[in-house]
């Protein structure tokens, strides 16, 4: 950034998020909350501008954190866009695969058409209602009549130029709400709260569909450079080419130092045998580390090796299993991101939180003795682990039985 310039939004994976933290909302002389709503403040935006859009009452605010599914579109679009919800235009011709669908948002002629079912309320009224939407590169449209797409039957809901797109961080239903999925389209400088115009999908997959293509559409091609702009002049730079990847993303090996030359272990059953003998030794070491230096009453107050866990920046203690949703949800439905928490149903047992598909998974994992020795498991004892950091050092080498490795971790507190 050269001197003088307004500030931008933190690049790649730091997500800048602009969230409404309170705001007072009135309707028919109630008065509720509307607490963490919140959008994605892109790379190219100046804060700038985007402060200058706040009304004065507004009670909003920056931050910055990770977000590992900011570009992930760009990725894997199958995930994204799934069939059901995405058709093509008039203008297009037979069937395309999910990249070419991708490219036909960054175009500025052809366009694909998300639709599906989404419910609303009305101004001033009280029920919500299930409606057929539509979304184009001119908005975001409702069907008067089914599932007509017929221009006579299509009333816009919001455009895109005048406003920005929210998402809803309220997992738990709101009183009165159909679903638990909701997102909404808030107006610049708006008079208020009263001026949102909130939607609910009935699943995340919907509400992730319908949210990356509103953002795909306002931007269009600023967002494919805002995703490669930090690559340019290392790759090709071509039309949708895969980026050279960073050194987080690459995938974890297991190694063997032992001999002349080091060599990767392929073996999932010698890898978990490498990592138990070297747990075990690391915890020898620091019984006789602790044993050198520490008084008997110094000992007493150490935590045991079972709970060295404790410290570990992916272990989130007692959060609840809607708490594990949100946090994984702030920091990206992708792939592998992950916190392991103490289960609340059974105080003796753990929980693997894991986001695979756009879904976001529970694992019990489970203690074992055996002959005085503690054990931790995930699949009924097949596999088992001295601590809960083998475990996991374990998974992000090995799938085992899970869908996919573990390979983010979600982080304490999601700044």
């Amino acid at each position: 950034m050269s001197p003088g310039e307004p500030p931008r939004c933190m690049p790649t994976l730091f997500m800048g998020v602009l969230q409404h933290q309170e705001l007072k909302m009135r309707e028919r002389g109630f008065a509720f909350l509307f607490r963490f709503a919140e959008r994605i403040v892109e790379d190219h935006e100046m804060i700038v501008e985007v402060h200058s859009k706040w009304g004065i009452e507004e009670g909003n605010r920056f931050y910055f954190r990770k977000n590992y599914a900011k570009y992930e579109f760009f990725k894997n679009p199958e995930i994204f866009f799934p069939d059901h919800l995405v058709s093509l235009s008039n203008d297009s011709n037979g069937t395309m695969n999910h990249t070419q669908i991708l490219q036909m948002f960054l175009s500025s002629t052809a366009y694909p058409e998300i639709h599906g079912y989404l419910h609303f309320k009305e101004q001033g009224k009280k029920t919500w209602k299930k409606m057929y939407f539509l979304l184009r590169r001119s908005g975001l449209y409702f069907s008067t009549k089914g599932t007509s797409k017929e221009p006579r039957h299509l009333q816009l809901f919001s455009e895109f130029c005048s406003s920005d797109i929210y998402m809803s961080l309220r997992g738990k239903k709101i009183s009165g709400v159909p679903a638990t999925f909701g997102f909404c389209f808030k107006p610049y400088k708006a008079g208020g709260t009263r001026d949102l115009k909130q939607l609910y999908a009935d699943s995340e997959q919907s509400r992730t569909c319908w949210m990356t293509a509103i953002r795909l559409l306002k931007y269009g091609m600023q967002l494919y450079q805002n995703y490669t702009q930090p690559y340019q002049g290392r790759s090709g730079g071509s039309f949708l080419s895969t980026p050279m990847r960073s050194v987080s993303e690459n995938s974890l090996v297991a190694m063997d130092f032992t001999g002349n030359k080091s060599r990767i272990i392929e073996s999932p059953t010698e890898a978990l045998s490498v990592a138990v003998e070297e747990g075990l030794a690391w915890r020898k070491k620091g019984s006789l580390r602790l044993g050198t230096h520490s008084s008997p009453s110094t000992l007493q107050s150490v935590p045991s090796a079972a709970a060295i866990h404790s410290s570990q920046p992916w272990f989130h203690h007692k959060i609840s299993r809607e708490d594990a949703h949100q946090l994984i949800l702030r920091q990206g439905l992708v792939d592998g991101v992950f916190l392991v928490r103490d289960s609340q149903s059974n105080p003796k047992t753990f929980v693997l939180s894991l986001s695979h598909g756009l879904k976001i998974k529970h694992f019990q994992i489970v203690p074992l003795e055996e002959e005085g020795k503690l054990f931790y498991t995930l699949d009924d004892g097949h596999t088992r682990f001295s601590d809960l950091i083998q475990l996991v050092e374990f998974y992000q080498l090995n799938k085992g039985i899970l869908p996919c490795k573990l390979k983010y971790y979600c982080a304490r507190i999601a700044l």
